[in-house]
């Protein structure tokens, strides 16, 4: 896992397993037998007739490093809508938080403790935007009561998580996009982004900020070696501008050298269009992971929740000559979004390889629309996780309403499944 100086990167194991082995292969001692289950909430705030519920814990998730049956679960900027050109913040103050549990010998879900992130000197972050030159992404954030907020130079969107041995932990959000490591108490030691925010020589592709708003880095993790960390953009990248990037399939994945800073990156292919996601990444080795695909619709309205096993061991590099080059490489002067299957491939460059691993409708009629967490345990099991949206949904005028699961007509809340995969 990612260390402060190079001696000190090559160290253990992060959720799954290596070449050889399944890390966490004796996960069977693990009293998994009471899952699924809910997460434990209080309620944050009540507004417009709905209940704010103090959760989100499911945007990332990552097992411990060394101690099974422990895992992170991390929240994304907070409750908000969609509001006018931006979105509401329900609770401007929410800190982005990461949450350390466990499940205990008799099967149920222990927390052990909540950890806010924080900047460089220390004090809470919220999910507030970044302002322009650090990371803006152009949305406008507003109050519940459509008063405009500010920004915040440190503010995340986190949607992923990686836990170091160390203690630390490397997240990954939707603004910059930015990768963000943080010491074990969640001060903010480097950030880096693809304007090369607090990062001095150590930063993304330029390409990487031109993702689409709310769609940036929404999976991570690290390579079973300790080498990479591994960042899979949600959707189509506006590469060149959002009217030419017509490719509506094509996501990229980026790795990140620990060592060197160096990146690498790599086509993915989705199976559905613009309005589906690439949620998350597990290892399995150091070249072959399990994402997911994903829409929005729940699971009993025909939701798409889409576990593929991928490798990158044969794909192309697409990341050109020019890290600094805004649109990337190009193939006949057009930028990869712009570009068709059929012109890409006739160039020679071949995305990742993908199977299914499991469908989650299909397997257990998985109910939740925002299936967002991953962790591979070994043995062809993998631990999955839902963002709830802290328990609220978008009534269409720019005001929360009770999430409601269709099939059970219950408040949707943060749980976490076992399912077994091909």
């Amino acid at each position: 896992m990612k260390k402060f100086l190079l001696p000190l990167f090559a160290i253990a194991v992060l959720t799954a397993c290596n070449d050889s082995e399944d890390v966490n292969s004796n996960d069977q001692d693990v009293n998994y037998s009471k899952l699924p289950q809910e997460f434990p909430f209080t309620t944050l705030a009540s507004m417009n007739g709905a209940n704010v519920i103090n959760g989100g814990f499911g945007s990332g998730a990552t097992a411990h490093p060394t101690r099974k049956g422990e895992f992170y679960v991390i929240t994304d900027r907070g409750p908000n809508v969609a509001y006018s050109n931006g979105i509401k913040i329900l609770v401007p103050n929410f800190t982005p938080t990461i949450m350390h549990f466990k499940i205990n010998a008799d099967g149920n879900i222990e927390v052990i403790k909540y950890i806010k992130l924080k900047n460089p000197s220390g004090q809470p972050i919220t999910g507030l935007p970044n302002p322009a030159g650090m990371g803006s992404t152009g949305e406008t954030a507003y109050a519940a009561d459509g008063s405009i907020l500010g920004t915040d130079n440190y503010g995340l969107d986190s949607e992923s998580i990686v836990a170091a041995a160390d203690g630390t932990f490397w997240v990954s959000d939707e603004y910059g996009p930015h990768i963000v490591h943080y010491s074990a108490e969640g001060v903010e030691l480097e950030r880096i982004s693809p304007i090369g925010v607090n990062t001095g020589t150590r930063k993304l592709p330029a390409v990487f900020a031109k993702r689409r708003p709310n769609r940036g880095m929404e999976g991570m993790c690290m390579t079973p070696d300790g080498k990479m960390l591994v960042g899979t953009m949600q959707s189509t990248m506006y590469v060149p501008t959002k009217v030419l990037a017509t490719n509506k399939t094509l996501t990229r994945i980026v790795t990140f050298d620990l060592a060197t800073g160096k990146t690498k990156q790599f086509l993915y292919r989705q199976d559905g269009g613009a309005s589906d996601s690439v949620c998350e990444i597990t290892p399995i080795s150091n070249t072959e992971f399990l994402v997911i695909e994903r829409d929005g619709n729940f699971g009993s309205a025909g939701g798409l929740k889409k576990v593929y096993r991928i490798n990158i061991a044969n794909a192309s590099d697409v990341s050109g000559n020019d890290a600094a080059a805004v649109d990337g490489m190009k193939i006949n002067g057009k930028a990869l979004e712009e570009c068709t299957w059929d012109e890409i491939t006739t160039a020679g460059y071949q995305p990742v390889t993908k199977t299914l691993a499991v469908d989650l409708v299909a397997k257990i009629g998985y109910e939740h629309d925002k299936f967002e967490g991953i962790v591979y345990l070994g043995n062809n099991k993998l631990a999955v996780f839902n963002d709830d949206d802290f328990g609220v949904a978008d009534d269409g005028n720019g005001n929360p309403k009770t999430k409601i699961l269709p099939k059970t007509g219950k408040q949707d809340k943060g749980t976490m499944y076992i399912v077994d995969i091909q």
